[in-house]
């Protein structure tokens, strides 16, 4: 009998964190990237616990682009070692404190401040949003045409996602035949999208704010801060800084601009447990299924001796 499935969830999650961080230690005898200045940030917000994963996520996606200079948001646990390595393997990379983001009347917390770095910052160049729990196994050519198309795109959340940005009412009409419904704070407030902005000209994507792209020459923050506004009335306000509503704001900020990308999920995809086809370029190891049947890890390393090759 495995035991470990007695443990607390916290505790396995953490015991199998420390696993995979020694399967994919050698990221670290892997070529440095080489930051080109080309027009797009890739960025992520990371913090110590995560430093390995990150060089995996960065360097597999950086493999198969060739171009991109990058940046990160310190979440505050990042040590003057982590830096060094950053620094050595990252290309003395762009690093923002999260404590110096300017919130203003936005939450604090639950991924916000990543967001606000984005839309604050890229007016002259297209930022790209990758989790650190993230791998590219292959070419990636719709990213790298939407990209010098200057055209946002977004990972879609699931298979049974639409394709597409759908009006607000549209949108929950379609994936809500039953009206609102409670659970998951995503799932509240899309369920309410019906009642959210009557009138408005807004859409909405079911995306996955751990791989977006936000197309350079844009803000964003005045039409973000309607949207939060928007959400607090439909949730409560002291619901809207749950982990989960930089997520939908994200998805919304992305579906509205112009037309963007959802990238083809048969090519794109998040790891719920089960296997993938061959044809797959890029995978999110989502947290509630990260460490299952040992894929994360296998796939880690299979990234990091493709790096050396």
């Amino acid at each position: 009998m495995n035991m470990t499935s007695f443990l607390p969830q916290r505790w396995r999650t953490r015991r199998e964190a420390g696993r995979h961080n020694e399967a994919i230690a050698g990221v670290l005898s892997t070529p440095p990237i080489v930051p080109k200045r080309d027009g797009l940030v890739i960025f992520s917000m990371i913090g110590t616990a995560v430093l390995l994963p990150y060089l995996v996520a960065v360097k597999s996606l950086w493999k198969h682009l060739q171009r991109g200079r990058i940046a990160i948001l310190d979440d505050g646990t990042l040590t003057a070692q982590d830096r060094a390595i950053l620094a050595q393997h990252c290309g003395d990379p762009q690093i923002f404190r999260i404590a110096d983001i300017p919130r203003g009347d936005f939450p604090e917390g639950g991924c916000w401040e990543r967001l606000l770095t984005i839309l604050d910052n890229r007016a002259g160049e297209y930022w790209l949003q990758l989790d650190s729990d993230t791998v590219t196994l292959g070419p990636v050519w719709e990213l790298e045409r939407a990209i010098a198309a200057n055209r946002s795109f977004t990972l879609l959340g699931g298979g049974d996602a639409p394709e597409e940005p759908l009006e607000l009412a549209t949108f929950a009409e379609r994936l809500y035949p039953h009206g609102p419904a409670d659970g998951h704070v995503q799932t509240r407030i899309e369920s309410r999208m019906g009642d959210l902005a009557p009138g408005l000209p807004w859409k909405y994507i079911r995306g996955c704010a751990g791989f977006a792209g936000f197309s350079a020459g844009r803000g964003g923050r005045k039409l973000a801060a309607a949207f939060l506004g928007r959400m607090k009335t439909a949730i409560g306000a002291e619901n809207a800084s749950i982990w989960g509503t930089e997520q939908v704001a994200s998805n919304f900020l992305i579906a509205n601009e112009g037309t963007p990308l959802c990238l083809p999920y048969s090519r794109y995809m998040n790891y719920w447990g089960k296997p993938w086809e061959e044809d797959v370029a890029f995978i999110h190891f989502v947290g509630a299924h990260r460490f299952d049947h040992g894929a994360y890890t296998e796939v880690s390393e299979k990234a990091v001796e493709a790096l050396r090759a």
